[in-house]
């Protein structure tokens, strides 16, 4: 997914489904992550939606502002395994908000009638072993 998928915020759309996703070749975290549900049920694989937070922890500069994230879990082997289809390379510092079929078992809002997001800004910082924040750069 991650090599035949182009991420974008301009491909985002409330009605995209896992078939549009395979057949556009574009998407958000959540397409990519629903298509990956997708894909390992229809092999009969167990697999959950993931929502969260996603930190630079351990990333290289230059960081960029933290957003939501989608993801999911497989179930292999007799374990639940992590997977990330849009940035595909493990990555510390996820906040789990919440775990369902797919995104609109959990979205991280609800709202009813006319909503304007005016502003987010989300920050994740690293404590060493002695409690100490350990700063990511410049924000």
């Amino acid at each position: 997914m991650h090599e035949h998928v182009t991420f974008g915020y301009e491909h985002a759309r409330v009605t995209k489904t896992a078939w549009d996703v395979y057949n556009e070749r574009t998407g958000v975290c959540r397409d990519f992550t629903h298509l990956g549900v997708a894909l390992c049920r229809a092999m009969n694989i167990p697999a959950r939606y993931c929502t969260g937070y996603l930190s630079d922890i351990g990333t290289e500069p230059p960081y960029t502002d933290g957003d939501f994230a989608g993801w999911f879990e497989a179930y292999l082997g007799g374990q639940w395994h992590m997977f990330d289809p849009r940035n595909n390379v493990p990555r510390i510092g996820r906040v789990l908000v919440a775990r369902g079929r797919d995104a609109a078992d959990v979205p991280l809002s609800h709202s009813f009638g006319a909503a304007t997001l005016t502003g987010f800004k989300v920050f994740a910082d690293e404590i060493d072993d002695a409690g100490n924040v350990v700063p990511l750069g410049p924000r």
